[in-house]
């Protein structure tokens, strides 16, 4: 009953937030399909005007190096990331020996700290920057990936320790960089730039899993398979470290804000 009134606490959160930018987009200008693509009345045409739209964000994307830089930062880091969020409970229960109830219990408890991770990692920002606290962020996964190469079979306090970690940056780190990504993208070409964003997202997360897997059918140890994701990590700090975010702004058309 826990896990059941859990999933539905997390359907009514969705459902509630999304109602969000639901209003608060209503009043933006918005233009019909056939305006940005004439050929686009026919299935072929809407088909072939996708591609051209495909390339012609690449070809924009080109042009904006610092843009291309972050994304590509963004890749690495964030499969670093999703890595360890999928991967957690096969390493808990099949190197740590957790049982089923305590890996539960230790994701239950990153989603209520991620919402707080959240808000401190946004008034870190503030202060400290978005470029800055998403660095961070990166260096407290990786330390998070340190720790867990070293946790002894079977100690569920450092099990939770570990979770706890995860549910600080995991929300936070994600926000911050949709964030600033959005400021290294031309104004009104939001939409385009933003599928481009998740969809090679989604075309490299498999990246960190099959790093994972490859290293553990090799040592068959989860241990050996979990720092392997260290290289995801120092790859894009190392990269987000050399983006010129005042640049990248500047070249999109945006206003640099007071804190980057």
């Amino acid at each position: 009953m826990a896990v059941r009134i859990c999933l539905l606490s997390a359907g009514l959160w969705w459902g509630l937030f999304t109602l969000i930018p639901v209003l608060g987009l209503r009043g933006l200008p918005t233009r019909s399909l056939e305006e940005v693509a004439p050929s686009a009345a026919t299935p072929t045409g809407a088909i072939a005007g996708a591609f051209g739209q495909l390339a012609d964000t690449f070809r924009e994307l080109r042009m904006l190096p610092q843009t291309m830089l972050f994304l590509l930062a963004y890749l690495f880091y964030n499969d670093g990331i999703q890595t360890v969020i999928s991967q957690s409970s096969i390493y808990g229960s099949g190197e740590l020996d957790m049982g089923q109830s305590q890996v539960l219990m230790t994701f239950l408890l990153v989603q209520i700290i991620a919402f707080f991770g959240a808000l401190i990692f946004g008034r870190a920002a503030a202060s400290w920057g978005a470029s800055r606290t998403v660095l961070v962020g990166i260096v407290i996964w990786l330390g998070v990936v340190l720790v867990a190469v070293f946790v002894p079979k079977g100690n569920f306090g450092m099990f939770l320790l570990l979770g706890s970690l995860i549910g600080l940056v995991m929300g936070g780190t994600q926000a911050l960089s949709r964030s600033l990504y959005s400021q290294l993208v031309p104004r009104g070409r939001e939409s385009e730039f933003f599928s481009l964003y998740q969809a090679m997202e989604r075309g490299t997360s498999w990246l960190g899993t099959l790093t994972f897997g490859v290293v553990f059918q090799l040592t068959h140890s989860y241990r050996y398979a979990i720092v392997a994701l260290i290289v995801f990590f120092l790859v894009g700090g190392a990269l987000l470290s050399r983006v010129k975010f005042r640049e990248g702004i500047e070249a999109a058309g945006n206003q640099v804000p007071r804190k980057i």
